[in-house]
């Protein structure tokens, strides 16, 4: 399933950036988008799918993500979003904090395998689902340095259920980023090879056009 290539690296990346774009948008509109929720809590919980397009049962389902990838790295973009780079980048230090302690991460597998209970029998977006996964990430991923502290609306963010979205969100986020990594990903070939994941990320978006609208 990880093969070592770009296009998986762009994939799973988009994947990253898709998740960290919802919790933004939950933190300060309280909006969660279904379908790119769904498609996130799907990706915890495929541990052992074929492939990286599996993961997200299709390239389709990460469509936005791989749009604010290719905006995030055009040279044209005036004002890449800081915000947004930042969640990224701390997932991406919490997956390497990650790999040098299999011990946590031991348990969040094992917490995962778990949980799979509630979404087979409530449904990937049921309260108790996700429940399931923001408890793993409050008990094992919140207690790495450096924490990723979300900014917002307080109104939002003091709202239980939007909390339980992030969490779930940021978990997602690290699953992705845990793909990336065994994909080949890295910090420095990733600012090395800045203008080929560009290029990647539009030539899979060419290839998985937005579906039109039937009138």
């Amino acid at each position: 399933m990880t093969i070592k290539n770009l296009s998986n690296q762009v994939i799973a990346l988009a994947g990253a950036y898709q998740a960290c774009q919802q919790v933004k948008s939950v933190a300060w509109q309280g909006r969660c988008e279904s379908d790119v929720l769904d498609t996130a809590v799907g990706s915890v919980f495929k541990v052992n799918a074929a492939s990286l397009d599996a993961v997200y049962d299709g390239q389709g389902n990460i469509r936005h993500g791989l749009q604010i990838l290719a905006h995030e790295l055009d040279s044209r973009t005036a004002r890449p979003d800081s915000e947004l780079t930042r969640y990224v980048l701390n997932l991406s230090s919490i997956e390497r904090k990650l790999t040098r302690q299999p011990n946590i991460a031991a348990t969040i597998r094992q917490a995962i395998a778990g949980a799979t209970t509630q979404l087979q029998h409530f449904g990937s977006q049921h309260p108790n689902t996700l429940a399931a996964l923001a408890d793993i990430y409050q008990r094992t991923i919140s207690q790495l340095k450096p924490r990723v502290m979300v900014n917002g609306e307080r109104i939002h963010l003091s709202n239980e259920n939007n909390v339980t979205k992030i969490r779930t969100l940021l978990l997602a986020g690290l699953r992705s980023m845990v793909l990336w990594r065994q994909c080949g990903g890295t910090r420095l070939g990733f600012i090395i090879r800045r203008r080929h994941y560009f290029h990647e990320a539009n030539s899979l978006l060419a290839a998985n056009p937005e579906p039109r609208s039937s009138s």
